[in-house]
């Protein structure tokens, strides 16, 4: 079987590798035919070099090439939906319809589209202008961006595809992609498609490259490099947090997103009003996709009442008669497993531990629902906010308000945190109490709804306080804030116009970029 080749330097080549892995089938849990290549230090290194050659060409292109790239990749994804769908149904057990098909390719097409009209426009850089003191100041693009995509997106957030990659060519840097081991074949082949975009629009050989996987010590070795200008990862608390401290030893940016359990409180007006129809929307949200989404509720929080109780009551049913869904790899059921152990010895009630007909018969895990008391919780704190990613849920049931606030204040950062409360007002001053200390501890603060959708819009926060990501400041999600992770801000003191970027000239350089000249938001020209 031949191993599967790397893309450095502007070509496919055999890879230096210390050794090979397959992806498997999480739905069968058979290995994959494909073998790829764990390659050693020198690989990287050739690619940590070719990224710095290309970046000294991409900081001088016109950045219409970057919107043309960027529009075309987009295209090529459309062109080749079924079979990138298809490949990736493979490797992840996600359905190829409606999942992959008809939302997450969608999402990663518009995407890649935003990032193309915000590289054209160039608002997003800010150029600034003190005309009196001849100071002039921008966004630009930092250097080679390491892109390490997650499992549970293999087209929306793939190293070569999601977010990250868009942002980080769109700020104009090239990337250079570690692809997640659970779906190598879909990254491969976005990258085949990368290329040939890139090709007819004229980057840099250099501008996309791939390796599939590296040892933890080179990992650990490409954050810290000089060539590089940034890093972003999307993935395990453990592994993120390595990368970190590796990263902030040498000063280097580098943007996680990592652990959430992203508290649901519900007040008991809410419970009161419409107890059923929340059971069924919790469910509902918790089980899809098998619970593997990084904003899935993993915690709830309800004062202990004979509503809390029916609600219980009901999800109990919901979950023992759903289907369970397929998990991602055999890790990640080793994990949801190795979670739950440690929910439960620290004292959670199982409620519920089992699936209805036509679950999984590969990588899975019964649905299952625990319970604490707040008083258990807050004498441990720490290991009830272990995150079990998949199809589980932990509920908490305060004694009163005062015990919900000191549950919340007690929490980590995270992606998200959801207030119900009833349409008639009964719980509008325990709301007020609980959204002032849950919107402190999240990135994004939301009404009676589910957390599990993440719309691509400009004004999206996917990010949130330590530790679910590494900077409460940045975003995943969300073009134009999300480009700046992968951007300096420059500043030309004093500095000739003919010397100045375009972006800085007098003359607005496309008529439609906003820039702030003297104090004011204008697309007009310097008078």
């Amino acid at each position: 079987m031949a191993v599967q080749q790397v893309f450095i330097g502007g070509k496919w080549r055999d890879a230096n590798h210390s050794g090979t892995f397959q992806a498997d089938n999480p739905a069968t849990k058979q290995a994959l035919a494909d073998e790829f290549p764990v390659s050693t230090w020198q690989d990287v290194d050739e690619a940590l070099s070719a990224a710095h050659v290309a970046f000294r060409e991409m900081r001088q292109m016109a950045v219409d090439r970057l919107e043309l790239f960027l529009n075309l990749f987009a295209h090529l994804l459309e062109e080749n939906a079924q079979t990138l769908c298809e490949l990736a149904s493979q490797e992840t057990g996600l359905a190829v319809s409606p999942r992959l098909l008809d939302v997450e390719l969608p999402r990663t097409v518009n995407q890649l589209k935003l990032a193309a009209q915000a590289a054209g426009e160039g608002s997003w850089r800010i150029p600034t202008i003190d005309t009196k003191a001849n100071i002039r100041s921008y966004y630009a693009g930092i250097g080679p961006v390491a892109v390490f995509g997650p499992n549970n997106f293999p087209l929306a957030f793939n190293g070569a595809s999601g977010g990250d990659f868009a942002a980080a060519i769109a700020a104009g840097n090239p990337v250079i992609v570690k692809a997640n081991p659970g779906h190598p074949a879909t990254t491969r082949e976005l990258v085949k498609l990368a290329v040939q975009a890139a090709n007819e629009i004229g980057l840099p050989p250099a501008a996309i490259q791939l390796v599939y996987h590296m040892s933890n010590e080179d990992g650990l070795k490409m954050v810290s490099d000089p060539r590089l200008g940034s890093v972003g990862f999307t993935g395990s608390s453990t592994a993120g947090r390595k990368l970190k401290e590796a990263a902030d030893k040498v000063g280097k940016p580098i943007y996680l997103e990592m652990s959430s359990i992203n508290p649901v409180v519900i007040l008991p007006g809410a419970l009161a009003e419409r107890g059923a129809d929340l059971a069924t929307e919790f469910s509902t949200s918790c089980l899809m996709a098998a619970g593997q989404f990084c904003t899935n509720p993993g915690l709830v929080i309800v004062m202990d009442d004979e509503h809390t109780t029916q609600f219980i009551t009901t999800v109990k049913d919901a979950f023992g008669k759903a289907p369970s869904g397929t998990l991602l790899t055999k890790g990640v059921e080793a994990s949801l497993a190795d979670s739950l152990k440690k929910l439960i010895d620290a004292g959670a009630d199982v409620e519920v531990s089992e699936s209805g007909e036509g679950s999984s018969k590969g990588y899975s895990c019964p649905n299952t629902l625990l319970t604490t008391s707040g008083d258990k919780f807050l004498e441990q704190p720490e290991l009830f906010q272990t995150e079990a990613f998949g199809n589980s849920s932990l509920v908490v049931k305060a004694k009163n308000l005062d015990q919900v606030c000191k549950i919340i204040e007690s929490l980590e950062g995270n992606l998200t945190g959801t207030i119900y409360s009833d349409t008639e007002g009964s719980d509008d001053p325990a709301y007020d109490t609980v959204s002032l200390i849950l919107r402190q501890k999240v990135g994004r603060l939301i009404n009676d709804k589910m957390p599990t959708g993440v719309a691509v819009s400009a004004a999206m926060n996917h990010g949130g306080p330590f530790p679910s990501t590494g900077h409460p400041g940045f975003t995943a999600v969300g073009i134009p804030a999300s480009i700046h992770r992968f951007a300096m801000l420059q500043c030309f003191d004093n500095v000739r116009e003919s010397r100045l970027p375009r972006e800085l000239h007098n003359e607005n350089p496309t008529g439609r970029t906003w820039r702030l000249i003297d104090g004011a938001w204008t697309q007009k020209s310097v008078s």
